[in-house]
């Protein structure tokens, strides 16, 4: 077979690594990066339950995975990137679905990411009369980055 398939090139899983803990997720990790992914793969990837993906899709019409026979999905790279934007949005920015639409409509996933470049734009320098405004926010700072840190992936 010398054609690329849909779902990418996939290096089949010897069984001394299935043995050793590899797994399927093993072979996930072996695919092109711009392979298909299954909605299992996604969601063990990005933390987000199967069921939580599918009801995505029914609020945000850009999210489009190809669909096979028998309903079974298939994500493209751009879907996965999108759905990671709309993860982050969510449970680390802590915008409602409305506000994603809302951002999603108005400037697609560029206008998504300015916000987000928006959000992390440096502080304005406060005068030395806001001591104490300043050690409030030097404490924000440190807490926002333990939260950070907290809801990275592992």
């Amino acid at each position: 077979m010398t054609g690329m398939s849909v779902l990418g090139d996939i290096t089949p899983t010897p069984p001394e690594a299935l043995s050793e803990g590899g797994g399927p997720e093993a072979a996930t990790r072996r695919k092109s990066p711009n392979a298909f992914r299954t909605i299992s793969e996604v969601a063990e990837d990005l933390h987000i339950p199967q069921h939580v993906l599918r009801f995505w899709e029914t609020k945000f019409p850009q999210l489009k995975p190809l669909k096979r026979g028998g309903g079974r999905r298939y994500y493209r790279p751009e879907d996965i990137t999108l759905l990671r934007r709309i993860g982050d949005l969510l449970y680390t920015q802590g915008y409602t679905i409305k506000g994603v639409q809302r951002l999603l409509r108005e400037g697609g996933l560029e206008g998504v990411e300015a916000a987000s470049e928006a959000d992390e734009a440096p502080m304005p320098e406060l005068p030395p009369e806001g001591s104490e405004l300043r050690a409030c926010l030097d404490e924000l700072d440190l807490i926002a980055a333990a939260l950070k840190a907290l809801s990275a992936p592992r």
